[in-house]
């Protein structure tokens, strides 16, 4: 099979495109046929050696973690799934190695969910790491209907899942982001206020009592996030492990096939939509790689790979 892999660590130069050994499918397993994986940063960071000391990796690699494709064949005992379902995964498996940017991986079949009709190969992509990182992070905090939740980086792939997560659960949501994506985040059900200096005031201005929840998916808004918490209020990041000093939750997302349905479900109902900012072919994953590093981007860059059969 034709696959993306690097052998050291390194910048998008060190990916390759070639030929790879197919994977095996052990008992409770399913191959999939990949249609189309989407890049996120945490494919680039392993990649430059930043994860290293917390995962495995095993040479050559084939990075990516989300995957939307048909199942080809289930392992040994493998029940939930058939040859010609349409799934999506976050695949992140033990140790770094089989990943989704190639035209076949082997997932087990727990991390697996069914793809949501209402969303194309590349939007169905976009979904699993991001919208499960929102959906686990909003989980986590319990955000009730009623409350008010403020999501920092509204516009980003996992912000504006977040935004749509939370209106479904009920709750008001307050987002940051740059101006020029203000009228984005209104679309997705957010009130949307500029990040950087002042951030704190803006929010106040909305909210003068404060807000019941955070949700911190970019990092470095821990002042701004504890000048705006409410008495008893909860709070979490993604990206700033200093939140546990100030009675925070760290989080990091957990590849759970059920979560995922729900997520896929949502979409289905018509109350969640993802946005894909870029498309490249498999063979040009290294320019998605530095599309996803620039860091400014809207919505999800996405590598599709075979959606013409």
């Amino acid at each position: 099979m034709k696959a993306i892999t690097y052998s050291e660590y390194g910048n998008p130069d060190v990916l390759e495109y070639g030929d790879q050994p197919m994977p095996k499918v052990g008992p409770g397993m399913v191959l999939v046929k990949v249609k189309a994986a989407a890049v996120n940063p945490v494919d680039w960071k392993i990649m430059a050696g930043g994860l290293d000391q917390v995962m495995d990796l095993q040479f050559p690699a084939i990075p990516g973690w989300d995957v939307a494709g048909v199942v080809e064949s289930v392992g040994i005992d493998s029940r939930q799934f058939q040859p010609g379902d349409e799934v999506i995964a976050y695949g992140r498996k033990d140790y770094v190695h089989g990943g989704s940017f190639a035209e076949y991986i082997a997932l087990p079949e727990r991390v697996l969910a069914k793809k949501p009709a209402a969303l194309d190969w590349n939007e169905s992509a976009g979904l699993p790491l991001a919208g499960l990182t929102a959906y686990q992070v909003l989980n986590r905090l319990g955000l009730k209907s009623g409350e008010t939740v403020l999501i920092h980086g509204g516009s980003g792939g996992v912000g504006s899942l977040g935004i749509q997560i939370a209106v479904a659960m009920g709750a008001s949501v307050i987002a940051t982001a740059s101006e020029k994506n203000h009228e984005f985040l209104r679309s997705l059900g957010a009130e949307p206020v500029a990040y950087g200096d002042g951030l704190a005031d803006r929010v106040r201005a909305l909210r003068p009592d404060g807000v019941e929840v955070v949700a911190d998916f970019v990092g470095g808004n821990l002042d701004a996030t504890l000048a705006v918490l409410a008495d008893g209020g909860r709070h979490a990041s993604i990206a700033d492990s200093e939140v546990e000093e100030h009675g925070g939750e760290w989080m990091w997302v957990s590849p759970v096939g059920s979560d995922l349905q729900e997520l896929a479900d949502l979409a289905d109902s018509g109350k969640l939509r993802v946005e894909v900012a870029e498309v490249f072919p498999l063979d040009k994953a290294a320019d998605a790689f530095r599309s996803n590093m620039e860091g400014h981007t809207r919505g999800k860059i996405v590598v599709s790979v075979d959606q013409d059969s």
